[in-house]
């Protein structure tokens, strides 16, 4: 696991994502946690360093996840642990931790705070088996919990009850020194700073340094943004970002 992991701006704490689903892979849903999740990590100091999409098939869920959870410091997986016989990955982590799974009371109880008895049916108490030893991730908009074991975070596919999640776990999870990040926007196209921008880069390997095309009101144009945990050090990448933007200006005008 990297949470051993060390910046010279202090401890780098890093997160997967698994997004769970045949749904997604056809095409047929839209994934929109995934970028919800990522900005909100990086809002508090965690790094996402890699994002994976598997089936509904237990073999991938489980080898996907242990690679993951074996890496990074978080893996948070979205999707598939709704009522229906395809929602599989509850089984699944069970399965990847070598536990059981039963159904769990405290779930049963969460549920039973929307569905009368008589409606706790053999489907939606699908949404209550929990693998052993893990807690529960309280759903504040359908009730049906999400759960947590070792470092691996099972959300909801649904955005809305995933956002949810996420803010219950939020609060819970070690973070780390936040990114910071500066743009300028450079008034010439990609490929005419590509070089010079390649040899700051080279100046300030500690420093992320992106360069991202758009179309202005004026034509081709390109912002440059210039990432770092240690604000002095992006201060110097970034000026010597503008001197080289400066001077590229200067060189094409003639």
């Amino acid at each position: 696991m990297t949470t051993s992991d060390t910046t010279s701006a202090g401890p780098l704490v890093t997160a997967a994502i698994l997004v769970i689903g045949d749904e997604i892979l056809s095409g047929r849903t839209k994934d929109k946690n995934i970028g919800y999740i990522a900005e909100y990590l990086t809002n508090i100091g965690i790094e996402l360093r890699e994002v994976r999409i598997v089936p509904d098939l237990t073999d991938e869920i489980v080898a996907a996840l242990n690679a993951l959870r074996a890496r990074y410091s978080y893996v948070f997986t979205t999707g598939g642990i709704g009522p229906t016989h395809d929602d599989i990955t509850a089984d699944s982590v069970a399965a990847a931790f070598g536990v059981s799974i039963d159904h769990d009371p405290r779930a049963i109880a969460m549920l039973s705070e929307r569905f009368p008895a008589d409606q706790l049916n053999e489907a939606r108490l699908r949404m209550a088996r929990i693998p052993a030893g893990a807690e529960l991730i309280a759903n504040s908009v359908s009730k049906a919990p999400g759960f947590n074991i070792g470092n691996v975070y099972v959300m909801a596919g649904v955005p809305s009850i995933m956002q949810a999640m996420l803010d219950v776990v939020g609060p819970t999870l070690r973070t780390g020194v936040k990114v910071l990040s500066d743009t300028v926007r450079a008034g010439l196209r990609e490929g005419d700073i590509g070089t010079a921008l390649a040899e700051v880069a080279k100046a300030y390997p500690e420093v992320s340094i992106g360069s991202y095309p758009f179309w202005s009101e004026t034509g081709p144009d390109t912002n440059v943004v210039v990432r770092s945990r240690d604000p002095e050090k992006l201060s110097q990448a970034m000026n010597s970002v503008k001197a080289m933007i400066e001077s590229e200006r200067a060189r094409l005008s003639k």
